[in-house]
């Protein structure tokens, strides 16, 4: 599959709405560092679902997501209670039918003109002047506990995987050959991880040097910090170990 990054057509979307205080302030403050994911776009009165995935957050000026199959990125400027997307750019990987004819419509109906928003019960939506919408919900953050963390830094194979328990207050997983449990102390953005318990497996070269560095955050205290479904680990020597939720 070829990846590819190249300029598109300039588009325009709204994702905001005008607060008590008015104009571009309250829109800005209402959808900025937020992850929104796209539930559908009406098109003379047709109604596409979106599939998994469609999603822009906007923070710092700036926008990012994915279309249903190709991200993007952009420029953000906020005018009248509406939002522009200005010098955008996406990847160029083709997938199925089903998102690729999505995504056409997506950027159409983005395309041009800003829109008219309104931002109710954690939900967005924006209006074209033709009456077209494209529908958007607020998604949370994953959760650090109960969910399972796939770690993809230092772990190129995807095998190390942590999940973390409240009610146990233990970490339990996999380091990428080994299983390994040890008590995990939430606090104040740290966790304090005990001493590991692991089993005995030797694995090839690759997952045990990945093993060894993933040790190195146990038995001390680690900074944690999670965006929306990533998770950072800081280990007190400033390394880092980064995951993303399990679906």
């Amino acid at each position: 599959m070829t990846l590819a990054v190249l300029t598109v057509l300039p588009l325009a979307a709204a994702c905001g709405t005008e607060q008590a205080d008015g104009g571009s302030v309250g829109a800005e403050r209402s959808v900025t560092g937020i992850h929104w994911s796209v539930e559908s776009v009406t098109v003379d009165g047709t109604i596409h679902q979106a599939p998994a995935g469609a999603n822009v957050t906007i923070e710092d000026g700036k926008a990012a997501g994915n279309y249903g199959c190709n991200h993007f990125n952009a420029k953000v400027a906020f005018e009248d209670g509406a939002l522009r997307l200005s010098d955008t750019t996406t990847t160029e990987m083709a997938c199925e039918e089903r998102p690729m004819a999505f995504e056409r419509t997506l950027a159409r109906t983005l395309a041009g003109s800003a829109l008219k928003t309104d931002v109710t019960d954690h939900r967005l939506t924006l209006t074209t002047d033709d009456g077209d919408t494209v529908r958007l919900t607020e998604e949370p953050d994953a959760p650090l506990y109960g969910t399972t963390w796939d770690i993809t830094s230092p772990s190129p194979t995807g095998k190390a995987r942590l999940t973390f328990d409240k009610r146990t207050g233990k970490v339990t997983g996999s380091l990428g050959c080994n299983k390994v449990t040890a008590t995990a102390t939430v606090s104040a953005g740290h966790i304090t991880l005990g001493a590991p318990a692991t089993t005995r497996m030797v694995c090839d070269t690759s997952l045990m040097k990945t093993e060894k560095s993933l040790l190195g955050f146990f038995d001390g205290t680690v900074k944690y910090a999670i965006d929306h479904r990533s998770l950072t680990l800081t280990s007190e020597n400033g390394k880092t170990a980064k995951a993303t939720a399990e679906r």
